[in-house]
């Protein structure tokens, strides 16, 4: 096995796009931000890819193990083919033996026997911190019932937008309510011309939003998904996200991809119920 640590994004691209292509819904993080850094068009934040930790795994036969980590987020994995080999791992881990990891996010099962490895390399433990389940839709459920009308979300809802945005941060631990009070507003102001993001209004009145994340070659990522509790339990959500995705779908994207924390049963329901298949479990495990 052979590690390679790569400095050159664009490099590193050309060496594990197709592979990760093979699962392009399953790796719509690591995929989207490779574009992201071969791109170079936005170096915002973390996206500066002169920060980024790049990584493969390689064999005879191939890349085995992807790996990418863009501080301060967690590394994220991808197993060739999603078979887990022991020996790809170990090397990896003997690769990073000088590198600080604040977690990993991936498929569930090489995020388990990575974190286990790599603790007990370290002598450190990990928690979950999320349990996830990926979703890709094709077609929406023709027989959804829409209500409201969706628009792009603009400079004007500055005046709400920030609370909102700080909300859904809050509520990705499920049941937390506790947010921060937004302070400055460049980074809505970012989001908002991203153009990405949309509101669903009701007689006028924004009721729910959703957006886009990374865009890729067939697939969109479908996220900020959030109503105001006031609004809930009046299907906007489910709405809004239908919507969306079928608006994704007539651009040409073949699928839409989502996230959603297994413990919020809510969610997860109202995706089936749009269209939307599981394909795969991943977890998100701090290293402490």
């Amino acid at each position: 096995m052979q590690f390679k640590l790569y400095t050159d994004v664009h490099e590193f691209y050309n060496d594990t796009y197709d592979v990760l292509m093979r699962h392009e819904a399953q790796n719509l993080i690591p995929l989207g931000n490779i574009i992201i850094g071969h791109e170079g068009k936005d170096k915002t934040d973390w996206r500066d890819p002169v920060n980024w930790l790049m990584a493969t795994i390689s064999d005879a036969k191939g890349v085995q193990l992807t790996a990418i980590m863009t501080p301060p987020h967690n590394i994220t994995l991808y197993a060739t083919d999603n078979i887990v080999n022991p020996d790809a791992i170990n090397c990896l881990i003997d690769g990073l033996k000088d590198r600080e990891i604040p977690g990993v996010i991936t498929e569930k099962t090489l995020a388990e026997y990575f974190a286990k490895e790599y603790t007990l390399r370290k002598g450190i433990t990990f928690k979950t911190t999320m349990s996830q389940r990926i979703y890709e839709l094709t077609a929406v459920n023709p027989d959804i019932q829409k209500v409201g009308i969706v628009r792009l979300l603009n400079e004007k809802d500055i005046h709400f937008f920030p609370y909102w945005a700080e909300a859904f941060y809050a509520a990705g631990s499920y049941g937390k309510t506790e947010m921060s009070i937004p302070q400055n507003a460049d980074p809505y102001l970012y989001r908002i011309a991203s153009k990405k993001l949309y509101i669903l209004e009701d007689n006028g009145i924004p009721v729910s939003m959703a957006g886009y994340t990374r865009e890729l070659q067939t697939a969109i990522g479908v996220a900020f998904v959030y109503t105001p509790p006031y609004e809930r339990r009046k299907g906007y959500a489910t709405s809004i996200v239908a919507q969306i995705s079928q608006l994704a779908l007539d651009k040409g994207f073949t699928k839409c991809v989502l996230y959603t924390d297994l413990a919020n049963p809510t969610s997860n329901s109202i995706y089936q119920k749009i269209g939307y298949m599981p394909i795969c479990d991943s977890l998100q495990l701090k290293f402490e």
